[in-house]
C-alpha cells in the first residue's frame, strides 16, 4: 500500500501554470440510468459515473475495459490483450450482477450470464452511466451490484449542420484501426451512420502454454434515424452491431478460436400524452451469438443467445416537488447450442430453451423543503423459471447551503440463475439445477459530498449481503458473501491542471470460509491528469492496485494464489493542427510492470498507439 500511494501521490507534484485547462471541473449533470428518468445527478444519493463521448476521445481508449480502468467502485480481470474475456466486479459482487443496457435494450448471455464488454466497439458509443448499487427495484434481475447503460452515438435532432468525423491509427501488437461517422439532420428528421474496424496481431494471452500471438480483429457498425412530429413526439430506430474473430489459448484438443456477433436492434417512441404525462415505448432485440474451432479450423460448438424487450415507461409530474414513474418490462430469452461432439447422445442440448419475465414497477422523485430529496422504487417480478419476486429501493440526500450534502439509501437485489445453471446438459460431472433459486441481496450505503470553487469530493460507505449464491457443478444455493467497501473522489480544476483522484478500498468475504472472494482486489487508487497548452493536450493515467486472490487450476486439488499489486503509468497527448485536424498518441504502462489480474493470463507490457482524426 505504501507504493502505491507513493507512486500516486508524485504524480500530483506538477509545476502550475495559469494557462487554461481545456477540461472542466466535473458539474453536476442529468443521469437517466439511476431513475429511468432525465434526473440531476445532485439530488440522487446514488453513486454515478457518466463517461461522455469528450472523455472517450480525451482518455484516447480503445477498448470498454479501458475505460472503466480505474473507475471509482469498479475492478476488471482481463484474460490477455484486445478481444480476450473481461471480468467486471462492480462494488465487489460477482461479474453476473451487473445488469448491462445498450440504449435501454437488456444485452449479455443469457447462457453464461455475463456481458463482453471487450467485444462491443467503443467508436459507436456516445456515453457510458454507472450507477453503484442495488437497482432490482426499477430493472428487475442481475442489478445486484448496480446498473451499465450504454448509450450509442446519435445525430442531433436540433443542430442543422451535418457533422463528419474519420479517424485512423497504429501501435504496437500490429495493431490497425480506422473509425467514421457521419451525422445530420433533414428537416424533422435526424441520423447518424458509424462504422469502424480494429485488428491487431495481440500477444500470448496464457501464460505456460505454446508461445502463440492470440490476435483479434473487429468491425462495429451503428446506426440511428429518427423523426420529430409536429406535435413534438418522436419516434427513432437504432442499430449497433459488431462482428469478427478472436483467438485464446485453451486447454490441448480444444478450440482456439472463435467467430463472435453482437447485436442490438430498437425502436422508441415516446410522446406527451398530457402537458404532464410523459410516455415512452421501446421495443428491441439483442442477440450474443458465438461459434468455436477446434485447433485444425474444423467447428467445435455454438451458443446462440437472444433476448427480446419491451418496455412502457410513463412519467407524470404530480406537481413541481414531485414526479412519479410507472411502467412495465417484458423480457423473452432464447437460447440454441450445438455440439459437434456430444458428451452423451441425447444430452446435446439444454432442457428448455426459452423464459419469459415479465415486471411492474413505480418510482417517486421528491423534493421536501427545498433540499431534501427521495427516490422510493418498488417492483414486482414474475419469472417463468422461478416464479414471483419483490425488490425495492430508498434513498435521501439533504443539499445544504453550505455545500455539504449528506446521502443514505437501502435496497434488495437478486439475479435470476442462468441457462447453464438451471438447464445446462450432462457434461460427464452434472448437469443444470433447474430448483435453483435467485441469488438475493440487501444493501445500505451512507456517504457526504461537496464542493467549494473548483473542488468537488465524495465519500461513500456501503455494505452488502448476498445470500443463496450458485457454486459447485451440478449448480446449489450454498455460498453467502458480506461486501463492505469505501469510495472516495477528489476532482479539481487548480491553476489549469483538471485533475480526478480515485479510492476503493473492499473487503469482499466468503462468509462460511472467512476468504476474500476471488479477483478483487482490496485496494485501489486511480489519478487522472489533464491539461490544454494552446494547440497541446497533455495527460497521464496512474493506476495502484493491491494484491487479489485466484484460483491455481493447474494444481490437483486446485489451490489458492495471490497475485501480487501493481502500479500503471499511462501518458497521452494530442495536437490540434486547427479545427479539423488533430494528432494524438498514448503510451501505456511506461513501467513495463509486469502484472496478473486473472491467474495464468498476461497483461499488456510497454505498448503505444498513434492516430490522425478528422473532424467537420
Amino acid at each position: 500500500m505504501q507504493k502505491i500511494i507513493a507512486t500516486s501521490l508524485s504524480v500530483l507534484v506538477i509545476p502550475f501554470s495559469n494557462v487554461h485547462a481545456r477540461q472542466p471541473v466535473d458539474l453536476p449533470g442529468v443521469i437517466v440510468t439511476a431513475t429511468r428518468t432525465e434526473t440531476l445527478k445532485n439530488e440522487l444519493a446514488a453513486g454515478a459515473t457518466v463517461y461522455t463521448r469528450q472523455d472517450i476521445d480525451r482518455l484516447q481508449v480503445k477498448t470498454l475495459p479501458d475505460l472503466f480502468k480505474g473507475t471509482l467502485g469498479l475492478d476488471i480481470a482481463q484474460s490477455g490483450g484486445y478481444g480476450q474475456t473481461t471480468d467486471l466486479f462492480l462494488r465487489g459482487t460477482n461479474p453476473g450482477h451487473v445488469l448491462v443496457l445498450i440504449d435501454g435494450i437488456r444485452v449479455g448471455s443469457a447462457t453464461v450470464g455475463t456481458t463482453p464488454y471487450e467485444l462491443l466497439p467503443i467508436d459507436q458509443i456516445e456515453r457510458v452511466e454507472i450507477i453503484r448499487g442495488p437497482l432490482s427495484s426499477l430493472y428487475g434481475s442481475e442489478a445486484i451490484g448496480g446498473v451499465i447503460q450504454i448509450f450509442t452515438r446519435k445525430g442531433n435532432p436540433d443542430d442543422d449542420k451535418p457533422h463528419v468525423s474519420l479517424q485512423a491509427g497504429g501501435g504496437s501488437y500490429d495493431t490497425a484501426h480506422t473509425a467514421g461517422t457521419v451525422s445530420g439532420k433533414l428537416g424533422a428528421n435526424w441520423y447518424n451512420l458509424g462504422v469502424s474496424h480494429i485488428d491487431s496481431q495481440g500477444f500470448n494471452a496464457k501464460r505456460n502454454s505454446d508461445p502463440d500471438r492470440d490476435g483479434y480483429e473487429n468491425t462495429g457498425m451503428n446506426a440511428r434515424v429518427g423523426h420529430r412530429f409536429a406535435n413534438d413526439a418522436e419516434i427513432e430506430a437504432f442499430f449497433m452491431r459488431s462482428q469478427g474473430t478472436n483467438e485464446y489459448d485453451s486447454y490441448p484438443g480444444y478450440g482456439d478460436n472463435s467467430a463472435f456477433v453482437n447485436q442490438v436492434v430498437g425502436l422508441t417512441g415516446k410522446m406527451d400524452v398530457l402537458e404532464n404525462w410523459h410516455s415512452l415505448l421501446r421495443l428491441g432485440r439483442s442477440s450474443d451469438d458465438l461459434d468455436t474451432f477446434f485447433p485444425d479450423g474444423s467447428f467445435e460448438n455454438r451458443y446462440d443467445t437472444t433476448r427480446w424487450n419491451a418496455s412502457w415507461l410513463n412519467q407524470v409530474q404530480l406537481s413541481d416537488a414531485h414526479q412519479l414513474t410507472v411502467g412495465a418490462d417484458y423480457r423473452l430469452d432464447e437460447v440454441e447450442n450445438s455440439d459437434i461432439v456430444p458428451y452423451i447422445a441425447g444430452f446435446d442440448t439444454y432442457a428448455r430453451h426459452s423464459r419469459y419475465d415479465a415486471g411492474l414497477f413505480t418510482e417517486l422523485h421528491s423534493r421536501l423543503f427545498d433540499r431534501h430529496f427521495i427516490n422510493a422504487s418498488v417492483r414486482g417480478d414474475k419469472n417463468e423459471a422461478f416464479g414471483d419476486y419483490a425488490t425495492g429501493n430508498i434513498g435521501w440526500r439533504y443539499n445544504s447551503a453550505f455545500g455539504i450534502s449528506p446521502f443514505a439509501s437501502f435496497g434488495n437485489a437478486f439475479k435470476a440463475p442462468t441457462f447453464n445453471e438451471l438447464y445446462y446438459p450432462f457434461d460427464g460431472y452434472g448437469h443444470g439445477n433447474p430448483n435453483l433459486k435467485p441469488e438475493e441481496s440487501q444493501s445500505f450505503e451512507v456517504g457526504l459530498a461537496g464542493g467549494q470553487g473548483r473542488w468537488q469530493w465524495e465519500l461513500r460507505a456501503y455494505h452488502t449481503d448476498v445470500e443463496q449464491l450458485i457454486s459447485g457443478w451440478p449448480p446449489v444455493n450454498v455460498d453467502k458473501a458480506r461486501i463492505e467497501g469505501i469510495e472516495a473522489q477528489i476532482t479539481t480544476d487548480l491553476l489549469g491542471w483538471h485533475q480526478k483522484l480515485n479510492l476503493n478500498l473492499l473487503d469482499p468475504v466468503d462468509v462460511a470460509t472467512g476468504l476474500r472472494l476471488q479477483r478483487r482486489s482490496d485496494k485501489s487508487l486511480s489519478f487522472d491528469v489533464s491539461r490544454s497548452f494552446g494547440q497541446i493536450d497533455v495527460g497521464a493515467n496512474v493506476l495502484a492496485q493491491g494484491d487479489r486472490p485466484d484460483i491455481d487450476y493447474n494444481t490437483f486439488p486446485s489451490s489458492r494464489v495471490n497475485l501480487h499489486g501493481f502500479v500503471t503509468v499511462d501518458l497521452r497527448t494530442a495536437w490540434h493542427i486547427n479545427k479539423s485536424w488533430m494528432l494524438s498518441g498514448k503510451l501505456n504502462n511506461l513501467l513495463d510492470e509486469n502484472y496478473q489480474t486473472a491467474n495464468g493470463y498476461n497483461t499488456p507490457d510497454r505498448n503505444f498507439f498513434v492516430s490522425v482524426h478528422y473532424n467537420h
